[in-house]
């Protein structure tokens, strides 16, 4: 007999509360350190490119790591959607300003009218839902003209595997099973060509990895705790993961 394919596992996210913010011990740490680079560089594209007076939608905003930041940064409409309810409550309680709108939804199934918002963010759920293409279609369907998609997810490759898979559950002694599986890890190549599907112009593509040389990652490997000082950096190599942004262009 075949085995059904083992399914994401996303029902960790109600159990996490403070750690959102707070955990060491567990892989959304990872998370937290991911953001710092990441969350100056969707701030600097927005910038750049549109206006503080804009509208933004995370899809999978979690307990509120880009949406408070933006939000905290001067962009004057920020709303995080998840279906966890329970991390909607950890964001809010944790929102500085008391401006982000925070509302369970389903990313493939958006509560707003075509052409919205200005900005559109999937961050690390591209790779935790079976049908990716359906999100991006949803992202585009809500997106004005000349508006911006942001993206993370994982390459499917080996070094992916032995880092957002194996190495989560080695260094997060309190990891949860299954957060991330093999399959459902993205290459560049089809992420672009979804983009394209739904009329997204690709713009920029940049991987994102962990600084090797850092005196964090040695705490990490002997302690099992991610240090607020451990780092990640941009890389020319899409190996792992990576980010990128492109512009929605209807005909």
């Amino acid at each position: 007999m075949i085995k059904p394919p083992v399914s994401i596992n996303n029902s960790f996210y109600d159990t996490l509360g403070p750690l959102w913010q707070t955990g060491e011990n567990h892989p959304v740490a990872f998370l937290r350190a991911e953001n710092k680079v990441r969350n100056p560089w969707i701030l600097s594209v927005l910038q750049k490119r549109l206006q503080n007076e804009m509208r933004f939608l995370d899809i999978g905003c979690g307990g509120g790591l880009l949406t408070n930041y933006l939000a905290e940064n001067g962009v004057s409409y920020v709303e995080g959607i998840d279906l966890s309810q329970a991390s909607l409550d950890q964001a809010k309680q944790v929102d500085a300003t008391g401006r982000v709108i925070y509302r369970q939804a389903n990313a493939l199934c958006l509560p707003h009218k075509n052409a919205t918002f200005d900005a559109v963010a999937a961050m690390d759920i591209l790779e935790h839902v079976e049908r990716p293409l359906e999100l991006i279609q949803e992202a585009a369907r809500v997106l004005k003209p000349g508006g911006l998609f942001f993206f993370h997810t994982f390459n499917r490759t080996f070094a992916s595997w032995l880092t957002a898979i194996k190495g989560l559950e080695w260094c997060g002694s309190n990891a949860p099973k299954h957060i991330h599986i093999y399959r459902l890890f993205l290459h560049p190549d089809e992420v672009e060509h979804f983009l394209t599907l739904n009329n997204l112009q690709l713009l920029e593509m940049r991987g994102l990895k962990p600084v090797w040389r850092q005196k964090a990652l040695w705490q990490l490997l002997l302690q099992r705790k991610v240090s607020s000082n451990f780092r990640f950096t941009f890389s020319p190599s899409l190996s792992t993961g990576y980010c990128g942004f492109a512009v929605f262009s209807p005909p």
